[in-house]
This record gives C-alpha cells, structure tokens and sequence, in this order.
C-alpha cells in the first residue's frame, strides 16, 4: 500500500511539475502580438463605467482611438475577461468635414459625448449599426471583432481626424480574493457602513473589468479620459487630473472625470470609490518646466487625522527618489495618494495605499534589521514605481524585474536619504533573507508570465551588486539610474535594452553577470580552503565567463579575488578568512579538487 501511495504522489508530482510551465492558447492570445494586435496601436482611451454598488455590477463604454500601422487584417482582437460581456462594437471615424451627414445621422445621436468632440464629424460603421454582436466572435476572454478592415490600408485622407472603435459593456466583473495579488473588485464597505469599492490587476489584467488590448507593450501614446458615474455623497477617485463633477444621467449619480495626458499601463487604470476627504499639497521638484507638482491626498474621512501624520514623509520621499531617479515622470498628471481597501498598488499618479498607517510592512520589517520600521514600506514601493514600472515600463511581463527589483532597490535609497549609506545598504542585504532562488527572474515570453517572485528582493540585489561592480563610485551609479529613467522616459523596454544601457554606462562587460542572476535559478556558490598558508577558491554552479571581483580580508590584510570556474590559489597567512557580503553568493568551506 506504502507502494502504491508512492507511486500516486510521484505521479501526482510530475503532473503538477509539468502543468507549471503548460500553457494554453488562451495565455498565448493574452500574451503575444498576434494577429489581431499587431497592425494597430492605442492612441488614447475614453472609459466610461457607472457602478451599480448594489448589484455589484458595472456598464459603460471604452472608446479606443488606434492607428493602423501595418496591413490591417480581417480581425481586432479585444480583450475583456469572463463574465464581463461585450454589448456592440462600433467602428468610428471622425473628419473635420461634414459631407454625407445623412447617412450617419442615426448613429451620431446614439453616440455619448466625449470631451473634445466637434459637433460636425462623419461616422462610419463597419460592424453594425443596431448594437447587436453579429460580426464579434468570441473566444476564451478574447472578443474578435470581425470586419473588411482592409479598406483602412487605403491612404488616410487629410481629413481624417482620428479611428476608434466604441466598445459597449457590462457584467460583475471577477472579485478579488486576495488582493492586490489575487485580483479583481474589492467591493468593501467602510466602518461607517458606507461602500467602499476599488480595482486590482496586475498580471491578471485590465480586461478584467473593461475592453482594452490588453497588452503591457501598448500603452495609449496621447493617455486616457476617465469618466466614473456613482452615486451622490461618493467620491470616484481616478488617475489623472480631476476634470470635474456633472450630473449623471443615472438618478442620484454624479459622473467624476478625471484626464490623464502620459501614456498609462492598462492595470495602471484604476479607481477607489468611497466617502473620502481631500487635501492638496505642491512640492517644487527638479521638472521645473512643468512647475510644482502637485500633491493630492484622499483618504476615508475618518483616518485623515492619522493620514496627514503618516503622508507627510511624500515630499522628503519624491526629493530623494529624484535626486537618485530624475524627476518624477508625471508632473502633468500629478502624484495621488489614496486610501484603499487592500494593502497596495502603484496605479500611476494614484498610487493605492492600504498599510493600515503602520511603519514597516503592515507592522512587520521584511528586512530583518529594524531599519525597515523606520518608515511606511507601502508609501515608499509603490510610488517608486512611478519611475520604474510605470514611466520604464517592461514590454513583456517575463521581463517584470525590471519593475519590482529596480523599486525594490529604491526602499534602500530611501533609508540611505533617510539615515545613511550604511543603513541603506544593510537594508538592501537585509532583503536578501526573502530570496528563494526556486527559478530564473525572467520568465517564459509572449504567454503573459512573470518569472520568480525573487523580481523583488533579487532583483534589488542585482542594483546593488551593479553599484559595487562600478567601483563604488555612487555619482557614476546614480547616473545610470537616472540615465535610465531619462533614456527610457514613458517607454516599454525588454531586459535586453537595460543590460546594454547599464553595461555601456558601467564600461563592464556584464553579460555573465546578468546571465547567472536573471536567467539561472540558482546563486553563484564560493568553495574554498586554507591550507598550508594557502587560500584555494572557485565557483560551482556558474554560467560560462562568471566572475565576481570579491574582497577579502584576515582582518588584517585585504586583498581582491576574482574566483571562476577553475580553482586559484592565492598566499594566504591568517587561518580564517573573511568574504565581502555585498554579493549575492552560498560561501561553503570545502576540500577543493
């Protein structure tokens, strides 16, 4: 029986070992450039969503304004996930002139306002014109929308003014379970009783509560309007700069617009409803051509007391990242911070704060020093974000380290702002403990997957061991983080891009340097023994060309080594010896062949 009970839980092992890394068509459509993606880009979003708090269901509209770029196809892909539904789809195309009114008249009184529209275009429809979904196809969570869209290949005449495509929607989107890691809708209530509503979805996507393309490489170029209909004596916070309140066309809803000029990730878009009070703030940043920034605080009306006491670290916060990262890449659209109902998120000039007004991570220092208790871990990771994440954006989510390691790393710039270089930087090592080196930090491309939770704390690793490697010189360092934020400015970038960037600005050839930590699950390990007044090494479980340039020391003499793959023996007259700890690496004293 003992057997037979080892043989189901091998079985059983193997199968879960190998439906890890099986993925399905679904996930391919999710994330890759097919054919249905590749010949357009957003331009601009219009979202219009009404909630109904009672049925916890939500409609609306995302108008998607896109140029063709490549030969069209018979086909747009259009994501939006179970058990959300596609009402219609409209094609729109709006010129300056205004020939053929007669035919379009129909469907001009149909068609919601939106800001900026004029009063004379011309719309055209290619899919239907009743609203009903005879030529949308769908598919897993993808909605095909069916068409003769070669007749956009024709030359684009001078009066065309702009393309989109009017999705109509509804449904209850998916509910979040564990947010912000297990996503979806929060449909909270305050300690008052009153509703308290917000939205997670990273990695699983925007398209879980509205149409998009969801695809982390195309953000809208000319960013986004956002309209959100809720009911009176309810705030509807959303990205962006606050446009204005106007009266809903639902009874008892006020519609709140809110405009958003930079490009925006998709699960970036967000919103926080609930009874919240409002402070504003302006803080005179190094983006002196766009003024002050502007500083904006929403919290549940009955915390603000606590929160202005806990928000107050924002100004000192954005000095030190700008003075490490460059200026904050959103003056335009200003920095938020609000209240919400799940621990965090760094929506883009919204970022979501939920750390319960706590020191540390919800009370606890994730480092293990007691550093990490001296200031609001929340705060401090997800606006760093802002620089990394969203303004340097990954094309692909395998390529995700490039989010979480290089902000992970700006918690340990912040202690250094707040109590010194040393702090800091035993911060930083401190991060270390999380690591689990269980796979590489890049994960599988074009399916929509991230690679190791190690993004995070190794990632921060790699930042630090990069700043070691430059010779310590931290001006040469902060150069390159903010030659990255310069460079990459508003852009989607791949892992490739940043090794190159931070390879030439270093001088170093780092490609066994990034090959071992980003795409080897394990760590380099350092052998060694002394024996006879002589010090043997090398390294064990490397890449081909790894080397590291370690000090070391007897606690009188210190010398650098430079360990391989082959074993190197050096003088050595102490009888211990002592490793540098700024590199991630298992040190095992060991007979050495």
């Amino acid at each position: 029986m003992k057997k037979v009970l080892l043989i189901i839980l091998s079985m059983w092992y193997l199968l879960s070992a190998n439906t890890t890394f099986a993925f399905a068509h679904a996930d391919t459509l999710r994330g890759s450039n097919g054919r249905g993606r590749d010949w357009w880009d957003v331009k601009k979003y219009w979202l219009q969503v009404s909630f109904d708090t009672a049925r916890q269901s939500i409609k609306g509209f995302s108008d998607i304004e896109f140029s063709v770029v490549k030969t069209a196809r018979d086909s747009m892909q259009i994501d939006l996930q179970d058990p959300m539904v596609v009402d219609s789809v409209i094609l729109i195309e709006e010129y300056t002139d205004s020939t053929n009114r007669d035919r379009i008249d129909a469907l001009l009184s149909k068609r919601p306002a939106r800001p900026g529209l004029k009063v004379d275009p011309i719309y055209t429809t290619y899919i239907h014109r009743d609203r009903t979904l005879l030529s949308v196809k769908k598919e897993n969570n993808v909605w095909w929308v069916i068409s003769d869209f070669s007749k956009l290949n024709k030359k684009d005449p001078d009066s065309l003014r702009s393309r989109s495509l009017m999705v109509y929607f509804h449904g209850s989107p998916r509910k979040a379970v564990n947010p912000p890691w297990d996503g979806g809708f929060s449909w909270k209530h305050d300690s008052t009783g009153k509703p308290w509503i917000a939205v997670s979805c990273q990695g699983l996507g925007a398209s879980v509560w509205w149409p998009c393309k969801d695809a982390q490489w195309d953000e809208p170029d000319n960013g986004m309007d956002i309209c959100l209909d809720v009911p009176r004596g309810l705030a509807a916070i959303s990205n962006g700069r606050f446009v204005d309140t106007s009266k809903a066309d639902i009874p008892g809803y006020l519609s709140w617009t809110w405009k958003v000029k930079n490009p925006i990730n998709n699960y970036d878009v967000s919103f926080y409803i609930g009874d919240y009070v409002h402070w504003h703030d302006t803080l005179e940043g190094e983006n002196t051509e766009d003024g002050e920034l502007n500083l904006d605080f929403w919290v549940l009306r009955y915390n603000e007391d606590r929160a202005r006491k806990q928000f107050a670290v924002v100004p000192q916060m954005i000095h030190c990242f700008e003075y490490w990262m460059g200026p904050y890449p959103f003056y335009e659209d200003g920095y938020k911070l609000v209240e919400a109902p799940y621990l965090g998120m760094e929506h883009q000039s919204a970022v979501a704060y939920g750390n319960k007004y706590k020191m540390g991570y919800m009370g606890f220092d994730r480092t293990g020093t007691d550093i990490g208790m001296k200031f609001d871990y929340i705060i401090i990771h997800e606006s760093g974000h802002e620089w990394f994440g969203n303004s340097v954006t990954a094309k692909d989510m395998a390529d995700n380290w490039i989010h979480e390691g290089i902000t992970t790393y700006s918690e340990s710039l912040f202690a250094e702002c707040l109590l010194g270089k040393e702090k800091g930087q035993a911060y930083c090592r401190g991060e270390w403990r999380n690591i689990d080196n269980d796979k590489p930090m890049i994960g599988p491309y074009g399916v929509n997957e991230e690679g190791s939770n190690d993004i995070y704390d190794k990632g921060a690793a790699i930042m630090h061991m990069i700043r070691v490697l430059a010779n310590g010189d931290d001006e040469k360092f902060r150069q390159i983080l903010r030659g990255l934020s310069k460079n990459f400015y508003h852009q989607t970038v791949t892992t490739q891009q940043v090794e190159a960037y931070i390879a030439t600005r270093t001088g170093l050839d780092l490609t066994a340097f990034f090959n071992q930590y980003l795409r080897q699950a394990n760590i380099p390990k350092l052998e060694y023994k002394i024996k006879h007044k002589k010090l043997t090494y090398k390294f064990t479980g490397v890449v081909s060309g790894f080397t590291l340039p370690i000090p070391i020391t007897d606690g009188n003499t210190t010398i650098t080594i430079n360990p391989t793959d082959k074993s190197q023996t050096v003088k050595w007259k102490g009888k211990n010896v002592e490793f540098s700890k700024d590199f991630l690496m298992n040190i095992k004293k060991k007979a050495i062949n």
